[in-house]
């Protein structure tokens, strides 16, 4: 089913039944689950025909504090990624995520994109959802809504006529040491 703009209650309902969805962000479309359910990665992984790490997205820094530590370096300001086309590996803080979010690692990737329609539906939902791009393992990202429909029907598709698709991915940086390291030129501006 695809749905137009703007439905928070009916995506946050469908995380909370355990439902995989696709969702707009300010990169490229991704698919969600909420990222304390095992069961629905399970099946994202399942969909996606991979078994790696995942990273989340959470609507503020409040929540993102639940969920990693912070990097003990002065000059690091969360405010030039946060919200934007980043995505920062931290060490993890113990959670409620679950443990198929990170696999064995004791880092995890977080997003606040600058797009509100993911960042409300977490607010809403109380709790971090998984995103990833919308493909098949090593496959290039879907961009448009058809090709998403055709390849998968059977997910929820929430459309934004407010999206406009990026080539690249976000821009993968790893906070997690005292040395920050690029893992992923995409869509945000090397800082």
């Amino acid at each position: 089913m695809i749905y137009k703009d703007n439905n928070i209650n009916e995506a946050v309902n469908l995380l909370q039944q355990g439902e995989i969805i696709v969702y707009p962000t300010d990169t490229l479309y991704g698919f969600g689950v909420d990222a304390t359910n095992s069961d629905a990665i399970m099946r994202l992984n399942k969909i996606k025909n991979r078994k790696q790490p995942y990273s989340i997205i959470v609507n503020s820094f409040d929540m993102l504090n639940k969920y990693v530590i912070m990097p003990n370096i002065k000059k690091f300001d969360l405010k030039k990624y946060f919200p934007g086309p980043y995505t920062l590996i931290f060490l993890k803080n113990k959670s409620n995520l679950s443990d198929l979010v990170s696999l064995d690692l004791n880092t995890v990737g977080v997003r606040i994109p600058n797009f509100s329609f993911p960042c409300d539906v977490v607010s809403k939902l109380d709790k971090p959802i998984i995103t990833t791009s919308v493909n098949f393992h090593n496959s290039k990202p879907l961009r448009d809504i058809e090709s998403i429909k055709n390849s998968f029907s059977n997910i929820s598709i929430f459309e934004s006529s407010k999206f406009v698709g990026e080539k690249l991915g976000s821009t993968i940086i790893d906070v997690s040491s005292n040395k920050f390291k690029i893992l992923r030129k995409g869509s945000g501006k090397i800082i």
